[in-house]
């Protein structure tokens, strides 16, 4: 997913103890990139390195308001396959998209 402002918020496949690891990430002039992990479903921060403590809150703001659909995805393969997936529901199996 990209925001508006070009930050990109990528997600990992479930792993075998039911996290998911939630990536974070922004171009930034002074530090490269910004960047951040939150660990799903616990809402565990990590790694996060110049964002300000607003901008965290507001990731996750958007991360529990999109944490199902992220948690659906990381069990399928993520954003691109889900709708694959999503598209053999309605339109029967084996349909490209």
């Amino acid at each position: 997913m990209t925001l508006n402002d070009e930050t990109e918020i990528v997600h990992s496949d479930m792993q075998d103890d039911g996290r998911v690891k939630v990536y974070i990430e922004k171009q930034d002039e002074q530090y490269g990139f910004k960047h951040a992990a939150c660990w799903l479903p616990h809402y565990t921060w990590e790694d996060i390195y110049h964002f300000s403590k607003e901008e965290i809150e507001q990731f996750e703001e958007i991360i529990r308001s999109t944490a199902h659909l992220i948690i659906e995805f990381s069990k399928e393969g993520g954003f691109e396959n889900a709708s694959n997936i999503e598209a053999s529901k309605v339109f029967g199996k084996g349909v490209d998209r």
